[in-house]
């Protein structure tokens, strides 16, 4: 098995203590003989090939490094499905800008981490590759919609991991898979995806890892700047610890966010290291409303969703599942009277979060631990039921919505016995503040080194 995160695997690599053919080989031993019961890596290239490539890996940042891309990125010459059945197929021509950066830094492609369709939902499954599991309890979800990513790296068989995140897709599987997921500020990692620049601003791509270091290693290669992006402000910058930081702990939002017992009391004991780091964390009350936020979220995204994946309606009807033609039709109906109020709540909404006197806010990653892997999605958490297949994920809105920087952090194990995350949010921009906190409460804990039962 191999062991050490990705920046120790690099160091090995250029110590000579082991060769980039023999590191592929390991981890692809590590893939055979742990994947079969998670499904976290999927279109796995040929053994033979993927050694020679390592032979011949580039010099860069991520030389010699095996990585799997999540099946929302293109990757030419791999399979690219998205998680659609009408996709099954696609293998492009051309890598997205983003894997173009990861080839250049000397990473090796070994294939493709699960996703649901379209990213649509925070539990990895689809009919193309089926239900990627939780390492810690294969009867649970691994979250999504970068659960493969989150599995994969919890399970050990990747030491680096890429996500994207549009609805907390970097931050739930980090949490339920107890590694670290980073949602950088919106245009640190300029979006690849082609159409719409300007009003379009709800997703963005960032790293996965099992340390700070290796979320900062991987983001400096996916923030290189983009000029032909009006808003790539890349690339990544560390910075200086600032000092003592004043944190608003928000728990449920005064209630607004239906919680399963034991979330919370883990997130409040997360958020108490930060204290006894010398921080000065503050309880608050709900600064926005969040019945607004709601509204604002789903207007705006399922107009971005019928902007982008409508035509499917027409092109693959009987292939495309319930939640995308709901999202679609949704944002089809949708006025320009409708969309100028969600704007303008996400307006308000940022300009409050910029005048708040708190340097981070911090929430749960989620509101419910990971559940039955078998089930779509929970349709009622602690007796609330949930209106829509992505009500239960309501408590990454406030990030998500005005590009907010947003770290999970492991924040320990719950009486199922799965992991549960901690939501660090930043100031636009502030993206080196955010990670030196988690750095700072990394060093403090020790949930990282609590691994899957093998």
């Amino acid at each position: 098995m191999i062991t050490g995160d990705a920046t120790s695997q690099l160091k090995a690599l250029r110590a000579g203590s082991i060769d980039a053919v023999g590191l592929m080989a390991l981890t692809l031993d590590r893939i055979a003989a742990t994947n079969p019961s998670i499904n976290a890596v999927v279109a796995l290239r040929d053994r033979d090939t993927l050694l020679a490539e390592a032979a011949q890996a580039p010099a860069g940042p991520l030389q010699g490094l095996p990585m799997a891309v999540k099946d929302l990125a293109d990757t030419a010459g791999i399979a690219t499905t998205y998680g659609s059945p009408a996709f099954r197929d696609h293998v492009p021509v051309a890598d997205s800008p983003m894997v173009a950066r990861l080839r250049r830094a000397g990473a090796v492609i070994i294939g493709k981490t699960n996703t649901p369709e379209f990213g649509l939902g925070s539990h990895s499954y689809n009919p193309v590759y089926g239900v990627t599991r939780n390492p810690y309890d294969l009867s649970r979800s691994a979250g999504g919609s970068s659960g493969g990513a989150g599995a994969a790296l919890a399970a050990r068989m990747v030491a680096l991991a890429d996500g994207s995140d549009m609805m907390g897709s970097l931050r739930n599987p980090a949490g339920w898979n107890n590694v670290f997921g980073f949602r950088p500020s919106y245009g640190l990692v300029a979006p690849s995806n082609p159409g719409d620049l300007f009003l379009s601003q709800l997703s963005t791509e960032g790293p996965m890892a099992r340390s700070i270091r290796d979320l900062e290693l991987l983001l400096a290669v996916q923030s290189a700047p983009d000029p032909m992006h009006p808003h790539s402000s890349g690339p990544y910058r560390p910075a200086p610890p600032k000092g003592r930081l004043r944190i608003g702990w928000l728990g449920d939002w005064g209630g607004a966010y239906a919680m399963e017992p034991g979330v919370l009391d883990l997130c409040g004991a997360a958020v108490q290291v930060l204290a006894d780091l010398g921080h000065d964390v503050v309880p608050m009350a709900p600064p926005f409303s969040a019945a607004a936020l709601w509204e604002a979220w789903t207007t705006l995204r399922s107009w971005t969703i019928a902007g982008s994946l409508g035509p499917l309606l027409h092109s693959a009807p009987d292939q495309v599942k319930p939640e995308l033609r709901w999202e679609i039709e949704r944002g089809l109906a949708l006025s320009a009277a409708d969309l100028r109020r969600a704007s303008t709540i996400r307006s308000d909404w940022f300009r409050h979060t910029a005048g708040m006197d708190v340097d981070i806010l911090a929430l749960p990653s989620a509101q419910l631990f990971a559940f039955d892997a078998d089930w779509t999605w929970p349709r009622q958490i602690a007796g609330r039921q949930m209106d829509s297949y992505h009500r239960w994920m309501e408590v990454v809105v406030p990030a998500s919505l005005t590009g907010l920087p947003a770290l999970c952090v492991p924040a320990g194990f719950g009486p199922p016995g799965t992991p549960m995350g901690l939501q660090l949010i930043g100031h636009r921009g502030r993206d080196a503040c955010v990670l030196n906190l988690g750095r700072a409460y990394e060093a403090a804990t020790s949930w990282i080194d609590r691994q899957p039962a093998p």
